[in-house]
């Protein structure tokens, strides 16, 4: 039986919903670099205020690389840095682009990303090498960046400007993210948001669409 969906937008996060994200990996891959006496500090690497600052754009990717060379104590060059921040991204299935390709056809589709420039330069270069596509404009109507936004998820004014942006109303959204705080966060200007708890969340959510 074919399901129909109250909505008009359908807004995907990146991570673990387009592109598939190894942040253990890549943690233990900084570890590698580093003696074992910090290797605490990596562990709270993602918790660091000049992170916070770098995804809502606050500072640049030259301070965030100097930031993060103090931080660890090290003299690592830029590109260093860059491939060791963006070893965490791993493939975009051609499925998924096939999936948001679809639905296009009958809903306005979007990301809402917290994510910076380094990542996305590196997600770019994924895009490129496997599919042909400088970036994600010719897959989506909408990119909303974290770090052009001047925001991040969860809070309420990022999926509010989001939604002033899109000029609808925030029940018209269905959001598909894979952290339970920024599905709580877009539910709470009431948007509809799904919890995408593994790959194939959702292929089954649009299987009778």
């Amino acid at each position: 039986m074919k399901k129909t969906l109250d909505a008009d937008f359908l807004i995907f996060d990146l991570g673990n919903v387009i592109i598939d994200i190894d942040y253990r990996g890549s943690i233990n891959r900084i570890k590698q670099e580093l003696p074992e006496s910090i290797h605490s500090k990596v562990d709270t690497f993602y918790l660091t205020d000049f992170h916070k600052e770098y995804e809502k754009g606050r500072i640049n990717s030259s301070q965030f690389r100097d930031e993060v060379r103090s931080y660890f104590g090290v003299d690592w060059e830029d590109q260093k840095v860059d491939f060791l921040w963006n070893s965490l991204l791993g493939k975009i299935p051609e499925e998924r682009l096939k999936l948001v390709k679809k639905l296009r056809e009958n809903f306005q589709v979007g990301v809402l990303s917290n994510t910076n420039l380094i990542h996305i330069l590196g997600v770019n270069e994924i895009l490129k090498a496997d599919h042909g596509l400088d970036n994600f404009d010719p897959i989506f109507d909408w990119v909303f960046l974290s770090h052009e936004m001047g925001l991040s998820k969860p809070s309420q004014e990022i999926y509010e400007k989001m939604v002033n942006e899109l000029h609808t109303t925030a029940d018209r959204v269905i959001f598909f993210d894979d952290l339970v705080a920024n599905v709580n966060g877009a539910r709470e200007v009431g948007i509809q948001a799904v919890h995408v708890t593994g790959p194939q969340v959702i292929f089954d959510y649009f299987k009778d669409v």
